[in-house]
């Protein structure tokens, strides 16, 4: 700046209002251990934000100052986006009536899991309250609201036509798609309120001794391996486990004997 404008430092310090000793000034601060640091904590705890970051950082000892934490937070982009929360429509409790034969009511539901990849899959679970049977486990990385009427109408042509099919809110489950297709079908589809996965116990329980058997069973290299074993397990679920609800017998046994029963 002397050599361009051929004045005094101090005067020019003057006209720009400006402190002498901030012209020399150099941060002694080195960011490079903060960065890093920021960066693990967002790497396994990718939930948190600025504050739980920055008290996890005091509680180790560091002493920092929250300005320069929050600074470097924004920096790195790693600021957490709020979700809009949407209103769900109400829902009437209603009790779990075991239905009095096969078909009149299913239930359904999603599971999550993951590859030993950490690929992320998830399933879409549907059996009859009557016997319990497994009617159908899709498994993939993502099942939209079109894969779900797919998989519906497949078990329609084979099982016929349930009165009632009993779920959750899940944003599939709500799609104007399958608002659609149960109008079409005529269909009455029983949501569950909010927050309460005991209205759809059966599913649920399912989903238990799905989750011990299989998912939390096996390491899982492809989605094909979990198609194969879930089916599998889908097979000697519906025709050999034995089931409490059922006196021991097995959904497509019980199927069998109910049927006898019903023609005698």
């Amino acid at each position: 700046m002397k050599e361009q404008l051929e004045i005094g430092i101090s005067r020019a310090c003057r006209v720009l209002s400006m402190s002498w000793s901030s012209m020399e000034y150099k941060s002694v601060k080195d960011d490079r251990v903060l960065y890093s640091q920021l960066q693990e904590l967002a790497k396994e705890h990718p939930e948190e934000g600025f504050w739980k970051y920055y008290h996890r950082l005091r509680n180790k000892g560091e002493k920092i100052n929250h300005k320069r934490v929050h600074r470097i937070y924004k920096d790195m982009g790693l600021t957490i986006k709020r979700k809009i929360k949407k209103r769900l429509p109400a829902r009437i409790k209603e009790p779990i009536e075991k239905p009095a034969s096969m078909n009149q009511t299913w239930s359904i539901d999603f599971m999550s899991d993951a590859l030993s990849n950490h690929t992320k899959f998830r399933t879409f679970n549907v059996i009859d309250d009557c016997n319990r049977e497994v009617l159908f486990i899709e498994a993939d990385y993502s099942i939209k609201s079109s894969r779900v009427v797919w998989v519906l109408n497949h078990l329609i042509q084979k099982q016929g036509k349930p009165k009632k099919i009993r779920m959750d809110n899940g944003p599939e489950f709500i799609a104007k798609l399958m608002v659609q297709w149960s109008e079409i079908n005529h269909i009455e589809f029983k949501y569950i309120q909010p927050g309460k996965p005991t209205q759809n116990a059966l599913v649920e329980r399912f989903n238990k001794t799905y989750r011990q058997i299989v998912l939390d069973a096996y390491l899982f290299d492809n989605i094909d391996e979990v198609r194969e074993l879930t089916e599998n397990f889908r097979h000697d679920y519906n025709h050999h486990r034995p089931h409490d609800a059922l006196n021991g017998l097995s959904p497509v046994n019980y199927k069998i004997k109910h049927l006898q029963n019903k023609y005698e």
